[in-house]
């Protein structure tokens, strides 16, 4: 089987640029591993900046020293992060299209992984990684359908609640995954996909309803109801990234606001 086109999008606001230095520098050493096991053909970069930062240059320089062909694109205001990630929908020339945060770190092998198990199987539409934080504490990004009420324990509710309802949030964040087998989830995150960029842009890419917030999940069981959506644990990334209540009013708000374009569109789930 030919070996795949790649392309990814990174989308950034104000984004801390050392961070984001370190995500480009894992996804170039990831990049060499998966074109040395000739799985990767060409490769393609949008850097897609919804602020207004003082200078483009800083994303510039990161851009050139990326050494890949690369774009910044800018100036649209802060659409939103599946608008964001849309901008790019009608350039892309590829056959695999990555979404990715830039507090996202790619492990050596993980680009090679996913790229795998898509030529392994062509009913894949979206594959996920397994993650750990920078403590090296596993994460778990893969889930299960949520309810309203494990989304507030999970998001709002206080220690002691948690703890009691603790069976619920395990089973949501599926800590049953095994961890030496690639597995059909139901829903995968934006952090980290890889997506057939066919299949991507016939479902128009993200929902740009969503500001922030459940338009993985949402894009998840789009692509769901037609190909597979396959947790890949030997694919391994570091995630720097926190939840939506810790970050103030306003992402609570877009997460509110998202939750429930969400369940009006997939189905109410109480608990």
């Amino acid at each position: 089987m030919p070996a795949s086109r790649f392309s990814a999008t990174i989308v950034t606001y104000r984004s801390d640029l050392g961070q984001l230095e370190r995500a480009l520098a894992s996804l170039r050493v990831a990049i060499a591993e998966a074109w040395q096991k000739d799985l990767i053909s060409e490769v393609s970069l949008f850097i897609v900046e919804n602020g207004a930062p003082p200078s483009l240059d800083p994303l510039r320089r990161a851009v050139t020293a990326f050494g890949h062909p690369a774009r910044v694109l800018h100036g649209h205001g802060n659409v939103g992060y599946g608008r964001a990630n849309n901008l790019v929908l009608l350039e892309l020339q590829s056959d695999v299209h990555l979404v990715m945060n830039p507090d996202v770190e790619l492990e050596p092998g993980a680009l090679a992984a996913v790229l795998a198990a898509m030529r392994d199987d062509p009913a894949i539409g979206v594959v996920a990684p397994s993650v750990r934080g920078v403590d090296g504490e596993p994460g778990h990004l893969c889930k299960r359908y949520p309810s309203v009420w494990v989304l507030f324990l999970r998001g709002f509710a206080p220690r002691f609640l948690r703890r009691r309802f603790a069976r619920a949030l395990d089973d949501y964040e599926m800590r049953d995954l095994p961890s030496d087998r690639r597995t059909p989830v139901p829903l995968a995150s934006g952090c980290f996909m890889l997506v057939r960029t066919a299949l991507f842009r016939r479902l128009a890419g993200f929902d740009p309803g969503f500001f922030m917030y459940f338009e993985d999940y949402d894009l998840s069981l789009r692509v769901g109801r037609e190909a597979k959506v396959l947790y890949v644990p030997e694919a391994c990334i570091v995630h720097h990234g926190g939840d939506a209540a810790a970050k103030g009013p306003r992402h609570v708000a877009w997460f509110l606001r998202s939750a429930w374009r969400f369940f009006a569109r997939h189905g109410w789930k109480l608990a």
